[in-house]
């Protein structure tokens, strides 16, 4: 005879993450976030969700779908949003702000070395083995999210949906998330099962649940309430304009610091879809408006930023730089610079602070809610597929030395030449990717390794 069952027991807590240790961690991630937004999503991921086991893949994600609906660098706000959860305000402001901060350093040093010089040979070279290690940390991103984020057959097409429309129709990246959107909120009213958040089965273990429980009651500070909103909005836009307004009353409207504080403060709002979305927006601004920049110089401040740690949108601060060093009215050349490269950056990551800390309450008070967790879902689903057009468009352009629109129809794909490929970048991407996914390589060991690696053939080679 069967005797009584015996209630399951819930898996011990996680240990919770203390502040110091969040602050290393944070402080680690701003020298090796290489790769963009693409390669700093899937280093977070990795870390954050399988390594260290701080957050779940469901609230990953979650958090970054409502990153990607804002303007600005995605991966910098995911990076205060996770901050912000772990432990409070302070917590987001220390993700966001060692996100950011190694990455000034090194492209102030660089933007100088640029003004001076004119050429960084030795970024290069650098960068050359650093692009095939970030395209290993994001093939590997691309199938670990794929495998948890599209649970069933209409997730997989929303998916691939998704990347055909952005990589062969050129549709723009908020579109395809709107309308993802729209179809998860149909979706969920009528077919639940397949647009609901899957439930998992069978027994719990400890190593199942992260620090950051989704089943657990919402912790205080991320409940949302009016009060707490006002208070976001009004130290948000303080912190955003005060300095800015204090370097106008000094300088002058007229002043270039001025013009950029005011310019790229409107340019932080109108960002979406990333660097290589907004790339010729600030361009022609820079060069044919205010004329900071000489024509070709904006893909020297890009590829600088990708050479460095940090958002690309980072290629800002190259533009303000070079903007004040030129036009440094009664300041020296370089003081006029770097208050120039310190103003563009303030004003283009202050507002990632504002939308998180108002909006990231109310994101997190609509996990479960069925009709927004079926949009969220399906936006889920079409940012995978954006992810991989991200991805297939970087190692087009880092194995390959020509590729070249080519019309298939009414539409142009990206087609490289197979005899322009670039085996030493080939291989390391190869040997990386090896690395990680079957010897469980580490990130830093990947980046530094990689960049040896570039540093060397570079030498070899001339």
């Amino acid at each position: 005879m069967t005797g009584p069952s015996r209630p399951t027991e819930s898996p011990p807590a996680a240990s919770p993450v203390s502040f110091w240790q969040a602050f290393r961690f944070w402080l680690k991630l701003g020298f090796i976030n290489f790769g963009g937004p693409t390669g700093q999503i899937a280093i977070m991921h990795q870390e954050l969700v399988d390594r260290l086991r701080w957050i779940s893949n469901d609230r990953f994600l979650h958090a970054l779908n409502y990153c990607m609906l804002l303007p600005g660098p995605e991966a910098t706000q995911l990076a205060i949003y996770v901050g912000w959860l772990l432990h409070r305000t302070i917590g987001g402001i220390v993700a966001g702000v060692f996100f950011v901060l190694p990455a000034f350093f090194v492209l102030l040093l660089l933007s100088w070395v640029y003004a001076v010089h004119g050429t960084v040979p030795w970024i290069a070279a650098i960068f050359f083995g650093l692009r095939a290690a970030v395209i290993a940390i994001v093939a590997a991103a691309v199938i670990r999210i794929g495998r948890r984020a599209l649970k069933n057959r209409i997730m997989l097409a929303i998916a691939a949906a998704a990347f055909v429309g952005i990589f062969v129709f050129k549709v723009p990246f908020p579109v395809i998330v709107v309308s993802a959107g729209l179809l998860g909120m149909v979706g969920a009213r009528l077919w639940p099962g397949a647009f609901g958040v899957a439930e998992a089965h069978g027994a719990a273990t400890a190593a199942d649940h992260p620090v950051i429980r989704d089943d657990a009651p919402p912790a205080p500070h991320t409940q949302p309430s009016r009060r707490r909103a006002l208070v976001a909005l009004a130290v948000g836009l303080a912190a955003w304009w005060i300095p800015l307004g204090a370097v106008i009353a000094w300088r002058g409207w007229g002043d270039v610091l001025a013009e950029q504080a005011v310019f790229f403060s409107k340019a932080a709002l109108v960002t979406f879809g990333g660097a290589y979305a907004v790339l010729a927006y600030l361009a022609q601004a820079a060069v044919e408006q205010y004329r900071w920049l000489a024509p070709g110089e904006m893909l020297v401040g890009l590829g600088l930023a990708e050479s460095t740690p940090g958002p690309l949108i980072m290629v800002t601060e190259f533009v303000g730089f070079m903007g004040a060093y030129r036009h440094p009215g009664d300041l020296s050349p370089l003081l006029a610079g770097t208050l120039g490269a310190a103003v563009t950056i303030w004003a283009t990551f202050a507002p990632s602070f504002l939308f998180i800390f108002l909006g990231a309450p109310y994101i997190e008070q609509i996990r479960g809610h069925a009709t927004l967790g079926g949009a969220l879902s399906a936006i889920t689903a079409a940012v995978v597929g954006v992810v991989l057009n991200l991805a297939v468009w970087f190692g087009l352009h880092t194995l390959f030395r020509t590729v070249v629109e080519t019309a298939v129809g009414r539409v142009s794909i990206p087609v490289p030449h197979l005899a322009t490929v670039d085996v030493p970048a080939l291989l390391i991407a190869v040997v990386a990717f090896v690395g990680m996914w079957r010897f469980n390589w580490g990130i830093v060991p990947v980046v530094a390794g990689s960049a040896a690696v570039g540093l060397l053939v570079r030498a070899l080679t001339g």
